[in-house]
Order: C-alpha cells, then sequence, then structure tokens
C-alpha cells in the first residue's frame, strides 16, 4: 500500500518485530522481517516499503523493494487501504495503485485491509467510496476486512484470516501433486472385529453422571470444586466447598508457605496401628537398641560433677594465693637440672651456628679489610689484643705476607729478537703465521701454566704414539660433529636431504637440485 497506511504498525501489533513508526512518508526504508505463531507453526511477516502509483521505470530503489518482493514470494498478499485518506492519498488514487500492481498478485492470498475504521469507521463512509472499494474486491475475487491499529479491533481477525487462506492453500497444493498418491498407497485401514458376544459399555464416571442428571453437562460447574486455601480472597471465594480434601500444596499454603512449611511423610506411613505413625524410630546399633542403654539422669549426674571439679579447684587456689610454688627436686638434682638446662641451650646454639655453615665464604682478598671507615680491620683487631695484653705489636703490619702474585711479563722486543727464523722459500702468509706463533707462544705456556693440567704425551692418555692420538682426535671431532645443532647426543632426528618442492615437476636440461 501507500506510505503511512498502518502496514509497519500491523507488524509491531502481530509480530515479536519493532519497526519504527513515524507520522510521515517513507518511514520504512527496506524490507523488515518479523515472527510470530499461530496454530502451532511459525509464521514470517514482511513489511514492504511504501509505493507510488507511477510507472515502473520511475519507481525508486525504495519501492523496487516492495516490487521485487511481491513478484518472487510465494505468500498471502494483504493491501492495506487508508479509509480516512490521513495517509495524503485519496481513496481513489489507492484503488488506482492497486490495479496498477495487480499482475504482482497472481496465483497468491490476497486480503485487502481497511484500516483505521476508528477514525473512518466503514459503515459511515462515502457511498461513492465504498462502492469503488467493493467493485475493486469483487474483480479481483479477494476479501476485505475492516481493521484498526489504535483499538486493536479486527487484528487478530485479520492475522488468522491471512494465515489460514495461505495454509489451505499450500495444503490443497499439495494434494494435487504426485506424492500424495504414493503416500496414500502406504496407508491400510483395518476394521477390528468383535473377539466375543460379550457387550462392554463405556465407562461413565459418577461426578459427570450427576452432572447429566443436573444438566450441568457442557458447561464448567459438572467439574468437582476445590479449594482456595493459600491464595486470595476473590469474589468466588463464598462458592468454594471446603469439605473437599486439601492437598499438600494447600496446607503448605496455610502453614506459612514454601520454606517453611516441610512435609511430615511419617502420615503416610502404612503401619498395622495408625496410632504408631509418629512414634520415635529407635536407633540400632549392633541389634541392640541404644535408648535402653542411656542413663535417664546422665543430665544431672554431669552437672554434679562439673560443680564439685569447680569447687576443688577454687579451694586449691584459695590455698596456694601467697605462696611460692615449691619443688619437688632436692639440691643435687636442681643442679643437674640446671647443667642440663645449659647443654641444651648450648646444643641450640651449636646448632644453629652449623646450620650457617653454607653461607658463601668471605675471599681471601677482602678478608681483614675495612668495609666501612668505621669498621675495624682484622690487623687493627690483633693490635687492640696485642696491646690489652702487654706484648708489642708494631711490627705486625711489616710481617704480613704479601697476597699479590706478580706475573712475568715479557716484552714483544725481547721476543722479536729472540725469534731467528729461516724464511727463504716461505710465502707472506706463512711467515706471519710462524712469527705470530712464535710470538704467542710465551702467553700461552704462562696461561696453561696456571690452569689445570693436562696430559701431552700419548703414552700418558693410553695411547701408542702421535699417529694413534691423530685417529683419535679426529673420531672425536667427528663424534662431535654428528648432533651439532641438535639438541644433544640423543637426538638422532634425520632431515631430508631431497626436499620435496624443490625436486617434483616438470624438469629441464641442466642442474635438478631445484625446481
Amino acid at each position: 500500500g501507500y506510505p503511512n497506511v498502518g502496514k509497519s504498525s500491523f507488524m509491531n501489533k502481530v509480530t515479536r518485530a519493532n519497526v519504527d513508526v513515524q507520522p510521515y512518508a517513507f518511514t520504512t526504508k527496506s524490507l523488515f522481517v518479523g515472527h510470530m505463531d499461530h496454530r502451532y507453526l511459525r509464521w514470517q511477516v514482511i513489511d514492504t516499503p511504501g509505493i507510488l502509483d507511477h510507472p515502473l521505470e520511475q519507481r525508486n530503489t525504495i519501492e523496487m523493494q516492495a516490487i521485487t518482493a511481491l513478484a518472487h514470494l510465494q505468500c498471502a498478499v494483504m493491501y492495506f487501504v487508508d479509509a480516512s485518506e490521513q495517509c495524503g492519498y485519496t481513496v481513489e488514487q489507492q484503488v488506482s495503485l492497486f490495479k496498477s500492481i495487480k499482475p504482482l498478485f497472481a496465483n497468491k492470498q490476497l486480503i485487502v485491509v481497511i484500516n483505521k475504521i476508528d477514525v473512518q469507521p466503514w459503515s459511515t463512509l462515502d457511498s461513492s467510496k465504498k462502492s469503488l472499494i467493493t467493485e475493486m474486491c469483487e474483480a479481483a475475487n479477494c476479501t476485505m476486512m475492516c481493521m484498526s491499529n489504535v483499538t486493536e479491533q479486527g487484528v487478530m481477525d485479520v492475522k488468522t484470516a491471512a494465515c489460514d487462506k495461505l495454509l489451505q492453500a499450500r495444503v490443497e497444493k499439495r494434494v494435487v501433486g504426485k506424492k500424495v498418491d504414493e503416500v496414500m498407497n502406504r496407508l491400510q485401514v483395518f476394521h477390528p472385529a468383535p473377539r466375543d458376544d460379550e457387550e462392554r459399555t463405556a465407562f461413565i464416571p459418577e461426578s459427570v453422571a450427576q452432572a447429566r442428571k443436573e444438566g450441568r453437562v457442557g458447561s464448567a460447574d459438572h467439574k468437582v470444586k476445590k479449594t482456595t486455601a493459600g491464595y486470595g480472597v476473590t469474589k468466588n471465594d463464598g462458592d468454594v466447598d471446603m469439605n473437599v480434601r486439601k492437598t499438600e500444596r494447600d496446607i503448605m499454603w496455610e502453614m506459612g508457605g514454601p520454606g517453611v512449611y516441610s512435609m511430615d511423610y511419617r502420615k503416610n506411613y502404612l503401619l498395622e496401628k495408625d496410632e504408631e505413625k509418629f512414634d520415635a524410630i529407635p536407633e540400632i546399633m549392633d541389634g541392640k537398641n541404644i535408648a535402653d542403654f542411656v542413663d535417664p539422669e546422665i543430665d544431672l549426674k554431669l552437672a554434679a560433677l562439673e560443680a564439685e571439679e569447680d569447687q576443688r579447684m577454687a579451694e586449691n587456689q584459695a590455698k596456694n594465693m601467697g605462696e611460692e610454688p615449691e619443688s619437688d627436686l632436692d639440691s643435687d638434682e636442681e643442679e643437674a637440672f640446671s647443667k642440663i638446662r645449659t647443654k641444651k641451650a648450648t646444643s641450640r646454639e651449636e646448632s644453629r651456628i652449623n646450620r650457617k655453615q653454607n653461607t658463601p665464604v668471605m675471599p681471601r682478598n677482602v678478608r681483614g679489610r675495612k668495609k666501612d671507615k668505621h669498621d675495624v680491620g682484622l690487623l687493627e683487631s690483633v693490635e687492640g689484643h696485642l696491646d690489652g695484653l702487654g706484648v708489642e705489636s708494631s711490627g705486625v703490619k711489616s710481617n704480613v705476607r704479601g697476597r699479590k702474585r706478580e706475573r712475568r711479563e715479557r716484552n714483544d722486543d725481547s721476543v722479536a729478537e729472540e725469534m731467528d727464523l729461516d724464511t727463504t722459500g716461505m710465502s707472506k702468509g706463512a711467515l706471519k703465521k710462524m712469527k705470530k706463533e712464535k710470538k704467542d707462544a710465551p702467553k700461552r705456556e704462562h696461561s696453561l701454566a696456571r690452569s689445570h693440567s693436562r696430559p701431552r704425551e700419548p703414552s700418558q692418555v693410553g695411547l701408542r704414539d702421535e699417529d694413534a692420538k691423530k685417529v683419535a682426535t679426529k673420531k672425536e671431532m667427528t663424534a662431535k660433529r654428528a648432533w651439532s645443532g641438535l639438541s644433544g647426543e640423543g637426538d638422532q632426528r634425520k632431515t631430508v636431504h631431497l626436499v620435496k618442492w624443490m625436486n617434483t615437476g616438470k624438469k629441464r636440461n641442466g642442474t635438478h637440485n631445484k625446481r
């Protein structure tokens, strides 16, 4: 229909969609889809933008969305007509638009909806306009219905009629098809034969039979009335039969509601004597009832015993008040006890000192050195101790042995003078290498002397001669190279030397190490 005739408002009423509704034209600029439930089925409702009455080639993109939806969807179409003409278009213009887009309604269920009857009722509509709309509906062979989105009059009737028409059309379409014959061939109807001559009548409950006699069948009064205990007072409480057996729910509401009332299941016990239902259940252990071995006066006896204990404690406190506690040990035992206590303290202190033995040891080069200007060094403390004893301490510092180890350094010039090399027939590179080795030899010997010693002769390492030593050295280097770059000696991963992506595919003459 035209803009502002009530299409989006109707969709908001019957579906869960929330389409924007405004009092100006073309509020809806695209297709909106809503969903609803009817007859246990899920239905889809599409709200189209408003369209105007002009040729197809002059329609804009917004209008073409509605035209495309009408042309391609197999659906039931509802054409809205604003009888009050508040949309800004007359009834004649709306009828003209209907006739121009009538080809789009072919093979579809069509309903013409007369909207806004709260402003302009159908009964008081101008006769010429009324006849124009009626002739339009008769020519199109469609249904005409009236409704109002404001008062919701006829809204549900329009929804139900549209859904029923579409559902009936879908069913008829399937019945006409060939699939129905295939299904009917699988259906078989059986008529059971009586197994004997005994007549079995239908069972009618007593309450239903009584209601039939009183003529209350078909009304809500033939059902058994129940109590409304626990609920608010209503106008029908006077007709409630309070003699009806209360359910557990009714009792729950009478006793305070959920969380307050706790059902007593003992009333449903099936015993020979009903008066024994609420008796205390005995606790059995080792085949004997615990209640038979409980002293009924045990609480009184316990209270008397605690009172006697409190009284004795109070008497002892009053007797010992102001007196020092006497010891049961004699003098020898007291002396032995004090020695034991001293020994325990000494052992504890030694244990504490032993636990600190793993702490880092101070290097020798910093022992006795002052850490701070206020600290007294080791030599100063020794001198002070000797002075206190009356011993001369002036030569203590002079007699201390120096710990500085002087390293022998050799001058490079002397090394050059000692080198007497035969350089005839040697290249410059070989000569330079030989000079460097001769020059670095003293330094290397000095550094090796300070490091840990290692055997140099083959016999000292279990080899026969120099050739055997070279073979062993070569094997050692080969073993090291075997796992070089891997995680360790246990890592035996073998890499792929022939990479597939570099050697597959067409090859030409020449090298084959890459594609």
